[in-house]
């Protein structure tokens, strides 16, 4: 399997070239691309008028998709196994996520005063709700970034980032349950072949929440610990979570309660949104010993699409990451031959709010890329029609 062509400059010192990531900077997208629903609030602060919160919606589904669309899948800053060690080392990079969590936190208590004194219409209200659960589920990805890192100061901002949507023990379910389990039926946070996304976020969200626990406890009573302690890395960020809601229902009253879980709510759908489209129906097979092989490029849906990398800190290149978790995102491959999305994330995220949409287009592809051979995708218990299609040997239309 290949990466697809890079550019690279000659060394100074001789020997292998050496890698120059041509859009660097552009990277700043991510810290960008979080502070627009402060720009909504200035907007309708001046005008009053209330579409002016919408304007982080229109960005996500109408500016991102069209900016991918436009300039379509890009592997030019597709970086060689060779450069990986250079760009890990580079701090720019990691700086970047670090720089990350204070704006984040920065525009969560921004829309919270907004909402808390100024009389929005309902309208606006929806939109600045929308807003913030939006960038709040950008948040959970940077707290994946930073989850996966081995420092201490990385796990801690994970957790503070994770904090703001009452996700904490995503730190736990992702690193150590999903990672594990992953493009398998015993995965929560694997899509199965024919399942809609309300199927799948039934399933996930308390699948992933008990995944954690059963996780944590069983990492605790190994040191001999109790559940019920500080060094419980669930409670750590859910004392965050409370501490935080607590506050500034206290500051602002209880009228912002239904403001600060209806953001959060949106938030982790945006992670389920997330989890759903990166590993349907891609199935990672048993060997004869019954564990499961390694996951590899294969067993993840990849996007290669510029713009929306940049702001998703290559969450999109999800083969490479399943396949080497530990990279940072900078250093993060495109391959030839793997499960390609058609389109980068907000556009496949609209996709699968319609669950016959998302079939007609998705299941051609996931049947080319297993040579319609039904053993080697996974199915649902309860998915009769995928059932029928394996016993029969035949492959199955898209619904």
């Amino acid at each position: 399997m290949k990466s697809s062509s890079v550019a690279v400059a000659p060394s100074r010192l001789g020997g292998a070239p050496a890698y120059s990531d041509g859009y660097k900077y552009l990277w700043g997208l991510a810290l960008i691309s979080p502070m627009t629903p402060l720009l909504g609030a200035y907007l309708e602060a001046k005008t009053g008028l209330g579409a002016f919160t919408w304007v982080t919606v229109a960005l996500w589904f109408g500016l991102v998709p069209v900016a991918d669309w436009l300039v379509g899948p890009n592997g030019r800053n597709n970086p060689p196994e060779t450069a990986v060690p250079q760009l890990e080392q580079d701090p720019f990079y990691r700086y970047l996520t670090y720089c990350a969590v204070p704006i984040h936190y920065g525009v969560f208590l921004g829309c919270v005063w907004y909402v808390a004194t100024h009389q929005l219409d309902w309208f606006g209200l929806i939109g600045l709700t929308l807003a913030l659960g939006l960038v709040n589920g950008m948040a959970i990805n940077v707290g994946h970034e930073l989850g996966h890192k081995n420092s201490v100061l990385e796990h801690w901002l994970a957790k503070a980032v994770l904090a703001l949507v009452g996700y904490g023990h995503f730190y736990i379910e992702h690193n150590k349950g999903h990672h594990r389990h992953v493009a398998t039926p015993e995965d929560p946070a694997s899509a199965r072949f024919g399942e809609s996304i309300y199927q799948f976020a039934r399933r996930e969200v308390p699948g992933a929440w008990q995944r954690a626990w059963e996780t944590e406890r069983s990492r605790l009573a190994r040191k001999g610990k109790n559940w019920w302690s500080w060094e419980n890395q669930i409670l750590q960020p859910l004392a965050l979570t409370l501490l935080l809601y607590g506050t500034l229902t206290a500051v602002f009253g209880v009228a912002v309660v239904p403001f600060l879980v209806a953001q959060a709510a949106i938030g982790w759908w945006q992670l389920t949104s997330a989890n759903y489209i990166e590993h349907y129906g891609l199935l990672r097979l048993k060997m004869p010993d019954g564990r499961y092989e390694r996951c590899r490029p294969e067993h993840s849906w990849n996007s290669n699409h510029l713009f929306s990398n940049f702001v998703l800190l290559h969450l999109q290149r999800h083969s490479d990451h399943h396949a080497n978790p530990m990279r940072r995102y900078q250093s993060l491959r495109n391959f030839d031959g793997i499960p390609q999305l058609p389109a980068g994330y907000p556009a496949m995220y609209l996709i699968a709010l319609i669950p016959p949409l998302w079939r007609r287009v998705m299941d051609p592809l996931l049947l080319k890329q297993v040579n319609d051979d039904m053993s080697r995708v996974n199915i649902g218990p309860r998915n009769d029609e995928a059932r029928t299609v394996a016993s029969e040997g035949r492959p199955v239309a898209a619904a």
